[in-house]
């Protein structure tokens, strides 16, 4: 199943990250370049990369300047981010262009990217929230309610999986179809951001 194939890479992604557990550190990508394993690798290391910045900029001792410097590196991000999506959006076109789509097909709620997307962000929270369980420093009772909250993660991972692979499925039997809408960001453009607009 696609979404197993996929999970597998985002906690290969999220492993590898966290041996230096450094923003910092460089990106090194295992997989060749035009392959889908690449961009999904890419794609969970820019989610795991920012899961961290969000971190450390809710930090309440936080250098101003650091902080201002660090919401940039975020936007940069979140501009990957979104890119990224688009590019394996792109492979899934291409990967069924010559399906027949039904009369009755329809379209769904998001495209698979998007909901791959929310995967790798389930991957970071099953991973994070599972080394929460394992604190040696927490309290019973905290590792308690993490686990309670693990449990959940893991249905919905279940859920999430299924529904991926269903989608997938039912765009390659014509009954479902892709509409992919390119990103319309407003803020990072400055003909479209009025302070942008206001600096030119």
């Amino acid at each position: 199943m696609f979404s197993e194939f996929a999970f597998s890479i985002f906690q290969e992604s999220i492993d590898t990250y966290h041996i230096s557990d450094d923003v910092d550190q460089s990106f090194n990508n295992p997989y060749p370049k035009a392959s889908i394993e690449h961009l999904l690798y890419r794609k969970n290391w820019i989610d795991t990369v920012q899961w961290h910045y969000e971190d450390i900029i809710r930090d309440p001792k936080i250098n101003p300047d650091a902080a201002l410097l660090l919401k940039r590196k975020i936007d940069a991000s979140n501009q990957d981010r979104t890119d990224l999506v688009e590019y394996i959006d792109s492979y899934f076109l291409n990967k069924y262009h010559s399906v027949k789509v039904k009369a009755a097909a329809t379209i769904n709620t998001e495209s698979p990217a998007w909901a791959l997307d929310r995967l790798s962000i389930l991957a970071l929270k099953i991973y994070h929230m599972d080394e929460e369980v394992n604190r040696t420093d927490a309290s019973v009772e905290h590792k308690q309610k993490c686990l309670s909250k693990l449990k959940v993660l893991l249905e919905q991972k279940k859920d999430l999986s299924l529904a991926i692979d269903q989608l997938l499925a039912d765009i390659e039997r014509g009954t479902k179809y892709m509409k992919v809408y390119k990103q319309m960001k407003m803020y990072n453009d400055e003909e479209l951001n009025p302070i942008l607009r206001g600096q030119k």
